[in-house]
């Protein structure tokens, strides 16, 4: 994979472009996506952003958001600005496969694939790109490389608002440990340019139904374990459950860190019915790689604190699977947290 600072050429003259990221995105996905889409298009370019999938209404906001072609419910549209693309940018995610229904096409295509992302392993899928694992978010990556392009002149508020969305979720608010000194450094230089953050907090975290507030609710009280002798806590959401509160995509986004705040607590996770399949979340706390855990048990990964997974078995057999795996890393849950 060639160095990001080389596609600067491609952009000279304008092209038809693709903007894509995962399938159900986060704030990272999103705003890496549309602050991308807003420099490219003050550059001349035919640009589309597709989302494999919906994403959560809370990220409605965000200054592109209504333009976000979503593959399952438009698909003819997607192909449509499939057809003939020049260049693919393919943000906060590694591996074609994360692109659900998406990914076929995203494969057959012979145009330039460009990769902004910040997860461990990516496949040796793409033409040119930044894979940076240290990087807090791919967010903060797509600011860095309009540096490296020497095209920072183009940061625009709309900009700084993705920027910053991407960066403050991926981050836990500016608590996790990819928090560095050059995440701060780049707010400060998005607030110098005008960024309002207060109300991008409002849009993000103040932003939900009374319905999801209860869930929550009925979720700690019911579906809560806490394994204190391996040092794990667990929570198992039944699709009844997801039907009961009517909860909509996006309102399970942090449950799994509410695990984590429990004292002595290295491993959180968070195991979901959704009823096509049994997706799990999984965030620890200092010298535990959550990483390798979701690949080995769950055709997952992610960062070395922050992974997800999957499974085509029953709720029952999934948490039973996880329970034998936190099993089988007993020593290593037992291990006492670094700080």
């Amino acid at each position: 994979m060639k160095p990001i600072e080389e596609i600067k050429p491609l952009l000279v003259t304008p092209k038809k472009v693709v903007i894509t990221m995962h399938q159900k995105p986060d704030a990272d996905a999103m705003g890496s996506s549309l602050a991308m889409y807003h420099y490219l298009r003050q550059k001349g370019h035919d640009i589309t952003v597709i989302s494999p999938t919906n994403f959560p209404d809370f990220l409605a906001w965000l200054p592109g958001a209504d333009l976000v072609v979503d593959f399952e419910s438009m698909q003819d549209k997607a192909m449509s600005a499939l057809e003939g693309v020049e260049l693919l940018f393919c943000l906060d995610f590694n591996a074609l496969y994360r692109t659900k229904n998406l990914a076929p096409y995203l494969e057959q295509l012979k145009c330039p694939k460009i990769l902004i992302d910040h997860h461990l392993e990516p496949q040796p899928t793409f033409d040119y790109g930044v894979s940076d694992t240290k990087a807090s978010s791919t967010a903060q990556l797509v600011y860095e490389t309009l540096y490296k392009l020497g095209e920072e002149q183009y940061i625009t508020e709309e900009i700084a608002q993705c920027i910053y969305a991407g960066t403050v979720t991926d981050t836990g608010s500016f608590r996790f440990a990819s928090t560095s000194a050059r995440v701060h450094r780049m707010v400060a230089d998005l607030m110098d340019r005008g960024l309002k953050h207060e109300i991008i907090h409002q849009n993000i975290y103040d932003n939900f139904l009374e319905n999801r507030l209860r869930f929550i609710g009925h979720s700690l009280l019911h579906r809560m374990e806490v394994f204190y002798e391996y040092n794990t806590a667990m929570m198992a959401i039944p699709y009844a459950d997801l039907k009961r509160f009517d909860l909509q995509t996006g309102d399970t986004e942090g449950l799994v860190n509410f695990l984590l705040s429990i004292q002595g607590i290295k491993m959180a996770a968070l195991i979901i019915d959704r009823r096509e399949e049994v997706k799990l979340s999984f965030r620890s706390k200092g010298d535990f790689d959550v990483n390798t855990f979701a690949r080995k048990y769950f055709e997952g990964g992610g960062h070395f604190n922050a992974a997800g997974g999957r499974s085509t078995d029953t709720l029952e057999k999934t948490v039973q699977r996880f329970i034998h795996a936190m099993e089988e890393n007993e020593a290593l849950l037992q291990d006492h947290i670094k700080v």
